[in-house]
């Protein structure tokens, strides 16, 4: 006797109507993902396409119609019959104060996206003064594969995500403090070398504004030497191992700078582990 084989039920449809127009999208999409379908980006700081969403950003809010506030796009899942606003100017509001106040405290001048964003939204984060509180602080390097530069933190999880449950389940970094004193650490406030890190680089790989970023990278920045209008990229696959991990090698006056995984392979999903991050530095060892 054989066992029957089970089939799961086909995905039903919901349509919805973003700004005028109607969209049908599977069952359990986002309105992001609505949005997107008809070619409306909405602005995303600490969404990740490979990540579980936590709405902590809150750029992406739109203006959902018998909704008392706004929802994030993001995570909100669709339902038949919304109507959806994305450009309203209760939304722009919204969006131009979320930004000023990132922008007023935090250093963006390595956030590419969110200062495309404040252009965009016209947000001006000086108008608070001068005296606005801040969260400057020294960089930490305490290892040769990154720095961490938390005065450029935005506390959007997409770090804390990927060493998670998301991907490398080594949970090595946590958000601790409430309030203004948030901010990311290791378990129990060790050194990085100390903690259970196991330096995959992948919180890198995910880190909007630069608050993470490889020691080459880094000291390239630090020496006016970087140069990523000038930067050819060189896909491969990793030689360390069987698994067959897509690298991305970022090369910059003939050397490598940084290494990526594209995050629609199936093998990687963007993650990568050490070696196959920061392994490739024996391509150019001039002393060999």
């Amino acid at each position: 006797m054989t066992q029957a084989t089970l089939l799961a039920a086909p995905k039903r449809m919901v349509e919805l109507t973003v700004d005028g127009q109607t969209v049908r999208v599977l069952d359990g999409s986002t309105i992001l993902d609505a949005c997107r379908q008809l070619g409306n980006e909405q602005p995303t700081l600490c969404y990740g396409d490979t990540l579980t969403p936590v709405n902590v950003c809150r750029v992406c809010v739109v203006e959902l119609e018998g909704s008392r506030t706004l929802v994030p796009s993001c995570s909100r899942k669709a339902e038949e019959g919304m109507v959806v606003h994305t450009d309203s100017e209760r939304v722009r509001l919204s969006r131009r104060l979320v930004l000023e106040l990132l922008g007023s405290s935090v250093d963006l001048s390595t956030a590419p996206a969110a200062l495309e964003y404040i252009e965009q939204y016209d947000a001006d984060p000086s108008r608070f003064g001068p005296d606005a509180a801040t969260v400057a602080q020294p960089v930490k390097i305490d290892n040769d594969l990154y720095v961490r530069d938390y005065s450029k933190c935005i506390l959007c999880y997409k770090c804390v995500s990927a060493c998670g449950e998301d991907h490398q389940n080594t949970f090595a970094i946590a958000v601790a403090g409430r309030g203004f004193d948030a901010h990311i650490s290791t378990e129990l406030d060790v050194e990085l070398p100390e903690s259970a890190c196991v330096y995959c680089g992948n919180c890198i790989a995910v880190c909007p504004t630069g608050a993470l970023m490889s020691k080459a990278e880094y000291d390239k920045r630090v020496a006016g030497t970087w140069d990523p209008a000038g930067e050819t990229v060189v896909s491969t696959v990793c030689p360390y191992c069987g698994v067959g991990c897509n690298l991305e090698l970022h090369v910059q006056e003939n050397e490598i700078v940084t290494v990526t995984s594209p995050h629609d392979h199936d093998v990687t999903e963007g993650n990568l582990c050490i070696k196959g991050r920061f392994g490739y530095r024996f391509v150019q060892n001039r002393s060999a």
